[in-house]
C-alpha cells in the first residue's frame, strides 16, 4: 500500500472526527441526537457475550462535503426513501465489550471527557451493564481516529482502564507515530498526529502490543485488514460455538448511506478508492457467512444483520 496517498485530501476529512472542527459543525438548529433509553445491549454468541455500549452521538448538518462523490440531492433522496431526515445525519459512537470466560475485552474506546458534550458516556453505560473500568483486561483498537482512542486517557492524562493491555494494528501505529510523516502533513492534520502521541506515547512495551492484521488477538477473536478508512484500519471477527460476529469499526460511518450505496465515499475515508473496495469485500463476507455485525457508528444497538439490498446492503438492528 502506498501510504503517501494518505497525505492527500483525505487527511483533512480524517481530522474532523479527531478535533474540535467537527463540534463547531453541530448546530443547535437541528437539536441534539436522542440518547437511547438504555445505553447498553447484550447479545449471546455461543459461549461468549457481546455488549454494545453507547458513548453518545453527534448530530452533523448534511452538506455537499459529506459524501464526496455523489450530488447532495441524491444523498438526500436516499435518506428520504428510508424515512430519515435529510438536513442532518446522526453519528453514534458505540464501543463493544466481548465477555469470554473471565476476560473482558473492549473494542475501541470512545472519547472519555475529550469530546463533544453529547459524548463520553461509555463508563456510565458500562456501570449500568455491571462493568467497571478495572474489569477491562484488554483493549483492541481498530484505528487511531480520536473518537476511537481518546477514551484511553481522560483530559488529565490518567488511564481510564488502568489494568488493560492495549493491542493496536502495527501498520496503523507505524503511520501515525512516524515523525517525518507528521512533519509533512498539512497543518490541519498535525493535531491528529499529536493526539495519537498524547494518548499512546509513554505506554510501556508490555502494555502497548502491536499485532499484524490477520493475527488472532485473543482466543476466538481474529483481526482482519480493512484498509482505506485509515492506513491500518482493522476490524475483528469473533467466533464461538459455531456463531460469528464481525465488528466492522468504521467500514461505514452511516449505514443508511454507505451500506446502501457502498461505492459512495465519506469525507472521513483517507483513501477513498481503497475504502470502497474494502467495504464491498467485507460486506460480501458478512452476507455470505451469515454473520452478525456491529459498527462503531451504526444506529444503536449498533449490531444486527447485514442483507443484500439492490446494489448494496442493508443493516437491520437487533431487536
Amino acid at each position: 500500500m502506498d501510504r503517501r496517498g494518505f497525505l492527500g485530501a483525505g487527511m483533512a476529512g480524517a481530522a474532523a472526527l479527531t478535533f474540535s472542527s467537527v463540534w463547531s459543525q453541530s448546530t443547535p438548529n437541528f437539536g441534539a441526537p436522542a440518547a437511547p433509553a438504555v445505553g447498553f445491549k447484550r447479545m449471546k454468541l455461543g459461549a461468549m457475550e457481546v455488549i454494545a455500549l453507547n458513548d453518545g452521538a453527534l448530530r452533523r448538518p448534511l452538506g455537499e462535503e459529506f459524501v464526496t462523490n455523489a450530488p447532495l440531492e441524491q444523498v438526500k433522496a436516499l435518506l428520504a426513501s428510508q424515512g430519515l431526515p435529510t438536513d442532518y445525519v446522526d453519528i453514534p459512537f458505540t464501543p463493544f465489550v466481548i465477555v469470554a470466560g473471565g476476560r473482558r475485552i473492549l473494542m475501541d474506546t470512545g472519547f472519555a471527557d475529550n469530546g463533544p458534550p453529547s459524548a463520553g458516556k461509555l463508563v456510565a453505560n458500562m456501570a449500568a451493564a455491571g462493568l467497571k473500568p478495572d474489569d477491562i483486561d484488554t483493549i483492541i483498537l481498530s484505528h487511531y481516529h480520536g473518537d476511537h482512542i481518546n477514551g484511553i486517557r481522560n483530559k488529565a492524562g490518567q488511564l481510564v482502564f488502568p489494568k488493560a493491555r492495549i493491542m493496536v494494528p502495527a501498520p496503523e501505529h507505524a503511520f501515525w507515530m512516524d515523525d517525518a510523516r507528521m512533519e509533512a502533513a498539512p497543518p490541519a492534520m498535525k493535531g491528529a498526529f499529536q493526539n495519537v502521541r498524547r494518548v499512546l506515547a509513554g505506554l510501556p512495551a508490555d502494555q502497548l502490543v502491536r499485532f499484524e492484521p490477520g493475527a488472532e488477538v485473543a482466543p476466538g477473536i481474529t483481526s482482519v485488514a480493512a484498509f482505506g478508512h485509515t492506513p491500518g484500519h482493522t476490524l475483528f471477527t469473533v467466533k464461538s460455538e459455531g456463531q460469528s460476529f464481525a465488528y466492522v469499526a468504521d467500514l461505514t460511518n452511516v449505514p443508511s448511506l454507505f451500506a446502501r450505496s457502498p461505492d459512495w465515499s465519506v469525507t472521513f475515508d483517507m483513501d477513498k478508492e481503497m475504502a470502497r473496495a474494502t467495504r464491498r469485500k467485507i460486506f460480501d463476507m458478512i452476507v455470505k457467512d451469515k454473520m452478525m455485525a456491529g459498527g462503531f457508528h451504526f444506529p444503536f444497538p449498533a449490531f444486527g444483520s447485514i442483507e443484500a439490498a439492490g446494489n448494496g446492503y442493508q443493516f437491520k438492528p437487533l431487536a
